[in-house]
This record gives structure tokens, sequence and C-alpha cells, in this order.
């Protein structure tokens, strides 16, 4: 009978079988439930920011029972074996960690023990917490209890749990701060300066920098972000010889990893952001812009499925490719002050100077919210530090009242 209940509990990583009348599910069961539901709904960031927090969570609601395993196995097994789709064959596991998934259902507690509020502050506690023991940032902490409360949410519409373990535990996440940093704001000189430098990283023959000039001067001058400009095709472009382009956008491509796409791939292929499926955006690009992205072309051609940026084997251009090339420029482009300093510390940092820029040129912001794909709430409230023409204006608006009674 022992025997019986143990393989009862180590089949499918320890997913209870359930019928009416029986006793309530473990947190560990459950969650394998409810990851297998969530998966197809999610994009693969999600699922990874997902699988993070079922872990912490899991490793929570364990009970302290003999032959724990060792956290950093915890942790292996867990992440890489139970909380992925389609899930692996347990019996292709490693020894170790089919030991230690065996334990980790034996050990998880009831689902119903989140209706305790001493358990659900220590859950809510372990979310706070990175994996060498320190406070996370607001912002990982916040995603983390998005995943608990969307759990209990589905726990509750299943009927496995009678009332949300949350309504009655005071827990206060540090707010997140929305609003971009100034310091980080190149103006177009220094942002002519860094493209500059990056055709100077590397080689003239392997061309690594040359090769992302085009990249991230659509950052700069089309408001792109990474994963739009890294799935910028040529046929989508209009680059007359003179004057302004434009672009058409309908795709990007994320860098998230081959373990959280549904094609194996480390870029997933997805629609815009915050858009419906299918939907596209039309962003202009002036002439300096069209001017780089036709010597890109004219140069290193396309890649096969007519993508304009790529590295030297045709595929995708990797975040860590061009992190690693802009932090170079950086160093050949900045004297050591600014170098120290927040500006332009990322690539992603070169559409917050495009569009503060705009905003600043006194482009209405319905217009930047388009072009840059954002709300004009979300674009006012991120940009709104970083508006410096219009504090000029408010302040000599006041300046000549306050004149005025002299």
């Amino acid at each position: 009978m022992v025997r019986a209940v143990r393989e009862a509990a180590a089949d499918d990583f320890g997913r209870a079988k359930r019928g009416r009348g029986s006793v309530s599910v473990n947190w560990y069961a459950f969650a394998l439930e409810y990851l297998e539901a969530r998966w197809g709904q999610v994009a693969a960031k999600t699922r990874n920011e997902t699988n993070d927090a079922l872990c912490s969570i899991t490793r929570a609601m364990l009970r302290k029972t003999r032959g724990r395993p060792n956290d950093e196995l915890l942790r292996r097994a867990l992440r890489n074996w139970a909380f992925v789709m389609p899930r692996p064959d347990v019996r292709t596991a490693p020894a170790e960690v089919r030991l230690a998934l065996d334990w980790v259902a034996r050990a998880s507690r009831p689902l119903d023990d989140l209706l305790d509020p001493a358990v659900m502050r220590s859950v809510l506690q372990a979310l706070r917490l990175k994996q060498d023991g320190t406070i996370a940032a607001a912002e990982t902490q916040r995603r983390k209890r998005m995943t608990l409360v969307n759990a209990v949410r589905y726990a509750i519409e299943q009927g496995q749990l009678r009332a949300d373990p949350l309504a009655n535990v005071s827990w206060r996440i540090t707010e997140t701060t929305k609003q971009v940093d100034p310091r980080v704001v190149v103006n177009p000189v220094q942002a002519r300066n860094l493209l500059w430098a990056v055709s100077y990283v590397g080689g003239f023959e392997r061309a690594r920098g040359r090769r992302l000039v085009g990249l991230f001067a659509g950052m700069y001058y089309a408001g792109l972000r990474p994963a739009e400009v890294v799935a910028v095709t040529l046929p989508d472009c209009d680059l007359p010889a003179e004057g302004w382009g434009s672009v058409v956008l309908h795709a990007t491509r994320p860098f998230v990893g081959k373990k959280w796409t549904d094609s194996g791939r480390t870029h997933d292929l997805r629609g815009l952001k915050s858009r419906p499926p299918g939907d596209t955006r039309t962003v202009p690009l002036p002439p300096e812009l069209v001017s780089l992205w036709r010597e890109s072309a004219d140069t290193f051609g396309t890649a096969g499925d007519g993508r304009l940026f790529f590295n030297e084997k045709g595929g995708i251009v990797g975040s860590t490719t061009y992190d690693r090339a802009w932090h170079e420029a950086r160093e050949l482009a900045l004297p050591p002050d600014l170098r120290a300093s927040p500006l332009a510390a990322r690539p992603y940092d070169l559409r917050h100077s495009a569009l503060s820029t705009w905003l600043n040129a006194g482009v209405d912001p319905t217009e930047v919210a388009e072009r840059a794909g954002n709300s004009i709430e979300v674009l006012m409230t991120r940009y709104a530090k970083c508006l410096y023409g219009r504090q000029v204006l408010a302040n000599k608006r006041i300046g000549a009242l306050l004149n005025e009674y002299d």
C-alpha cells in the first residue's frame, strides 16, 4: 500500500488523481495542472516568468520532512523538469532529479493550506527574495505575485479553493518607478557619436560592429524596440534615395530561450506588443536613417527571409550580441565621466532618447504614441521627467505672469 501511494504521488511528476470526495490536492499537483492550463495562453517570456514564480511558491509550500534535497537541486529539478511544457518524461531524468521530484510530491502541503494566513505570508515572503536570499527588485516581486494571484483565481474557478487566501492578508510591494530616468537620454550629437563608435567595434573584415549600426540607428531615429528592429525586413521598408521613408512593422523577435517557445528556437516570432495578432504599425523614417539602412542593405545584403539585420551566419541578432557591441561602443565614444553615468547604458535607452526628443520638439503626443506603439497615458507617464522643452516653456510663462505684478 505504501509503495502504491508513493508511485501514485510520483506519477507525472506528482500530479494527483482526484475524484469526488477525495482529499484536497496538494500544491505541487495543482501547480502542474495550472501550468498545463496556462501554458498555451501566454507568450514565451511569460512562460519563463511563470516557471520562476511557481518554483519559488512550491519551495515555500514544502513541509520540513526528512530527505529534503539541497536548494540548488530542488530548483534545477522544478525549473528544468517539472514546470515546463511539454513535460519531459521523468524516466529520462537523472536519478537525483527523479528522487527530488518524488520528495516534492510527498512533502508538498495541501492547496488548502494557503488559507492559513501564516502559510500565505511565508509564500509572499519567498516571492520577495532572490536565489541568494537578498531582496528582489520591486518589478520582479510584482510579476511573481501576479502569478500567485492568477493561480489562486484558477483554483477558485475550478472549485479547489473555497475562498481567496490573499483577501485577508495585508501585504505591500514597493512601488516600481515607471518614469524614464532623464540621465539615460542622449542628445543628437551624443547619439551620432555612439553610432559612429559602433562601426569601429570588432575588426573591419568581420564587421561585427558595422552590421549593427543600422540596428541601433533604428532604435534612435525611429524609436523602435529592439525586438521590433531585429525583425525588420527589407520588403517592408520604403527607402527612397532622398527624403523620408517608412517601415511597416508587423512582427517582433523577442529573445526568450528555446525552453519557452513553441518553435524550440531562442527567438519567438510574435506580433506587435499590446496589439491584436496581425495588426501593423507604420513608422516614418528620417532621411539619416534611410541612408544608413540603404547602406546596410547594399553592404551586407539581407538574410534569407529578408531581414535587414542578421549575424554572420544569417541568424537573428541576439540581445547578448548587440548588448556587448553597445558597451564597447560606449567605451569608445564617451569620456570617463559619462561612461560611469547611466547615459545610454542600455541599447533600449536609444528608444527612450528618441521619444523624449520627439516630445521636446513639440510633436503632438498622439503622433508620438502612434509611432512608438504606446498609449498616450503610458507615454506621458514614462517620459514626464524628460520633457525639458516643456519645462522651459512653462518657466517662461510663469515668469511672465509674475512679472506682471512687479
